[in-house]
This record gives C-alpha cells, sequence and structure tokens, in this order.
C-alpha cells in the first residue's frame, strides 16, 4: 500500500530488509505528498518498525518529522496481563484494568491523543498535511481495556461457521498459527501441532476480545474523526480508513492472518472525500459525530453505500493522489526495480463520480504468502527470505478464488510455474467460505500444455487469470452465469 508495488517488486517477503536497499528506492506514498508541499507526519505502527524501515520508519524520506510511537507499547509483549492466579502473565486474552497498566494508558490511547495534537497543531497552520495514523489492535495481544467485553456477551458470542480443516486443502496452504500458539494462556492448554484444535471454550473468548479489541479501536478512530470536526477540518481533508490484512478466527480451522483465504486478505477500504462522499456540513453539524458505544452499546446504523467489485489497496496510493490533485503516478513497466515513482495499481478516481453499475468480472485482486516446506512446521506462517521454498499467489474475483502454491528460489527472486505444489479453487457462489476445494477434479494436463505454449516473457498473474478462465469456462454458480 505504501510503496504501490506488489511483493515481487518490493522482494520483500520478510520483516529483515529495507527495500530501498534490498530492490529499489521506490518512492512511498507519504513521500510522494511531501515532494509536494505537503507536511506528513506518522503515528503509531505504518511502516513495520525496524529494518524493514530502515530503524528510522522510512524519515527523512517519507516524514517531515520523526515517527511517533507511543511509549507504553514497549509493554505489549511482557508479563502485564493479569491471569485467574493473580498472577501477570504474557497472555493472548489481556483484557485489563487501563489503570492499573504502566503509564495508566495503553498504545491507541497514547496514539489518539498525539495524533489530535497533531492536528490541532496543523489547524491553525493552513498548509497541507498528510497525517497517517496506525492503530495497533486488533492485533495481539489483545490487551484492552476490559470494559469493552461488555459489548460481546460471551454466552452470545458463536464459532466460525467452518471450524474444520477443509478435507481438500493441500497441507501448504494452512498456516499453524505459532504466534498465538507462543502466548502463556494458549500454551497451557497443550493444542497439537499442527492443526489443534483449540478447545470450543477458549475459540469462543478468543473471538470475543477479537470483537472487543475492533470496538476499542473503532472508539479510537470516532475520537480522531470528531477531532476533525472540533478544528473545522473535515470539509477540506480526505480521509482514508483500511488496514493491511484480515485474521482468521476459527475459519477453516485456523487463527491469524498467515493464508490466503478471504478472512486473512480482505480488509475494509472506506474513503471519505468532502464535497464528493458526502455533502459539505452545514456550520456548527457535526460530520463525524462521536459515539460512545459503552454508553450506547445498542446504537445501530446502516450504511448502504456498500461497493462490492473488486479493488486492492496498491490502489489507494494512484487514486489518493488524483484525488487530492496531485501529480498521479504512471503504471509501473513489467520490470521497475529502477523506477522511483510508478504504480501496480489502479486509479479509482473515476469511480467516485459514477454509480456503481453492478459486477464487473474483469476485476482482479490479488495477493501472495510464501511457504517453507509442504508441511505445516514451526516457521511456516513468518519463513526468513533464505528459507522460502514455495510461494502461494492467490487470485480473487467477482466469483472464484484461485491459488498456486508454486516452486521459488529465494535467492533469484524466481517462481518455478511448472513446480505446482498445491492449488485451490473455490466458487464463491455455493461456498463463499471457501471450504470446497475443486481443484483436484480439474483436467490439468490440457492446461500444462497451453500454458506451455504462451510466450515466455508473459508474467505469473497473466497465466493464472489464463488458467482461472479456462477453469471456469464449463462451471456454472448459482446464479446462472458462466
Amino acid at each position: 500500500m505504501l510503496t504501490s508495488r506488489r511483493p515481487d517488486t518490493t522482494r520483500l517477503y520478510d520483516f529483515n530488509s529495507y527495500w530501498r536497499v534490498h530492490s529499489g528506492n521506490y518512492t512511498t506514498l507519504p513521500q510522494h505528498f511531501k515532494s509536494k508541499g505537503y507536511y506528513t507526519m506518522s503515528v503509531g505502527k505504518v511502516f513495520h518498525p525496524g529494518i524493514a524501515s530502515n530503524h528510522t520508519d522510512d524519515y527523512p524520506y517519507s516524514w517531515s518529522i520523526p515517527a511517533y510511537h507511543p511509549f507504553s507499547f514497549r509493554f505489549e509483549k511482557e508479563k502485564i496481563c493479569k491471569g485467574e492466579d493473580g498472577k501477570l502473565h504474557a497472555n493472548l486474552l489481556c483484557a485489563v484494568n487501563v489503570t492499573e497498566q504502566p503509564g495508566g494508558t495503553l498504545p491507541d490511547l497514547e496514539s489518539t491523543d498525539e495524533a489530535v495534537r497533531l492536528l490541532k497543531s496543523r489547524a491553525s497552520d493552513g498548509a497541507p498535511f498528510f497525517l497517517a495514523v496506525g492503530f495497533h489492535k486488533p492485533h495481539i495481544p489483545f490487551r484492552i481495556p476490559q470494559e469493552y467485553l461488555s459489548l460481546y456477551p460471551l454466552d452470545k458470542m458463536t464459532l466460525a461457521p467452518d471450524p474444520d480443516v477443509p478435507k481438500l486443502l493441500p497441507p501448504v496452504a494452512y498456516n499453524p498459527w505459532t504466534d498465538v500458539r507462543k502466548r502463556e494462556d494458549v500454551q497451557k492448554l497443550n493444542v497439537s501441532f499442527p492443526y489443534g484444535p483449540i478447545p470450543k471454550d477458549f475459540q469462543l473468548r478468543i473471538r470475543q476480545h477479537y470483537y472487543a479489541a475492533v470496538s476499542f479501536m473503532d472508539t479510537q478512530v470516532g475520537r480522531l474523526l470528531s477531532a476533525l470536526d472540533a478544528l473545522g477540518l473535515t470539509d477540506s481533508t480526505m480521509v482514508v480508513f483500511t488496514s493491511d490484512h484480515g485474521w482468521s478466527l476459527g475459519e477453516h480451522g485456523e487463527w491469524a492472518k498467515y493464508s490466503n483465504f478471504d478472512v486473512a486478505t480482505r480488509v475494509p477500504l472506506i474513503m471519505f472525500v468532502p464535497g464528493v462522499t458526502a455533502a459539505s456540513s452545514w456550520p456548527g453539524e457535526p460530520t463525524f459525530s462521536f459515539i460512545d458505544v459503552l454508553s450506547k452499546p445498542e446504537h445501530i446504523f446502516t450504511n448502504a453505500k456498500v461497493i462490492r467489485n473488486v479493488v486492492e489497496l496498491v490502489d489507494v496510493f494512484p487514486t489518493v493522489s488524483d484525488m487530492t490533485g496531485i501529480p498521479t503516478p504512471q503504471y509501473c513497466p513489467d520490470v521497475s526495480l529502477q523506477v522511483e515513482l510508478c504504480t501496480e495499481g489502479r486509479n479509482l478516481a473515476y469511480t467516485f463520480h459514477q454509480k456503481e453499475s453492478g459486477k464487473n468480472a474483469e476485476l482482479i485482486a490479488f495477493s501472495q504468502y510464501p511457504r517453507p516446506a509442504d508441511a505445516p512446521q514451526n516457521n511456516s506462517d513468518l519463513p526468513d527470505l533464505q528459507d522460502i521454498k514455495v510461494m502461494g499467489y492467490s487470485l480473487r474475483d467477482w466469483d472464484y478464488r484461485y491459488t498456486l502454491w508454486l516452486g521459488f528460489n529465494p535467492r533469484s527472486f524466481q517462481v518455478n510455474v511448472s513446480d505446482v505444489h498445491g492449488g485451490e479453487l473455490y466458487i464463491l457462489a455455493d461456498d463463499p467460505g471457501q471450504d470446497k476445494n475443486i481443484y483436484s477434479g480439474l483436467d490439468h494436463s490440457m492446461m500444462m500444455k497451453k500454458m506451455a505454449s504462451l510466450p515466455h516473457d508473459v508474467n505469473l498473474w497473466t497465466r493464472m487469470r489464463l488458467q482461472l478462465y479456462q477453469h471456469t469456462a464449463g462451471l456454472k454458480t448459482n446464479t446462472g452465469k458462466v
């Protein structure tokens, strides 16, 4: 999202490399705005910390001032969760009394305070600004104010609708959720590796804590948007709300984020553009009314403006550039390692000025995830670059999800399209949860012949798109469409 380049271009498959050194000196989204006169600021987790962003959050390239990180985050992995025994533990489930936490606060509370402070400092300035705020929750551990659990009573929680590992799921596709297993409260469960399962009562508690963590984070978003109103900035500020990944909550017998399923790859992408997505507000009328869910838990609202067609996070960079009137990056050439500013996404600015006409079967979203082996092992979820042996490439359109797990050379960054370690194809109209893999029933010999006849320089995503069209040419969904 921040470079508008795909992983095979950034060559970032782990957290141990800085893209400007590792692959190319790519211009980032905030850097582009900074170069056009914007004052750029970062709060919380925006770039991944450490060597992945040169231990500086890519300052001073991307930011006008050093990035802010909340002081209390340093305690996130410490033993500060009070267990049933009254002692402190490093637990997954960590609903706390905030006043008893170090500093009497939590990272996202601190980040919101700092973001509001920065907004106030820019409100009187008049110069254009770019503020990125990265909230940590609902990342594990679920260290959140305990009162948010009351929004999701345990007796009202349900298990995932498909809690079992699909019978035809290739072993290479399964993620064994090792980061979840490392937490003390999960270790006490003595869950078998790699498939589990976690006891049902604990599954319900994980889901409860995750939902509560989302509501806690959502409250911080509400505080931030309310500050825009209070400072008179709403009518001149574009807002983008999104996330970097989803999180499995027991679907397919999986937890965490290390897969190519919808539950791990699908994210919200909501944009507010003053005067475009909403009319300018009346003087004194709030656009973003803050709702305290803890005092009004029954408040319900609906939004009928959900767009169903497929978009990608690489689309954010060109779209936001266009909507704010700064130069829009051009589409990248097939090989763009030496091109500092370009996009591998689509400029979606035109979609703000027309209604969605319906299904667009041509639109496809791509994702990928690495594996060190064909079967789940301890480093399956987060393999280091040198250990990657298989790359899972996945595409998703309106009707299907199609995934191939292909041999990968981490030294040359080359994928072997004829070395197939596993495949998945799901018909979403019949199987929205992606539990019935029909890949093994397809005619692969004919497909391999057709792929062999393609020119050598046809890229992988084009090959997979052609394969999907060929595989599904004779398949009918519930809609009657072919």
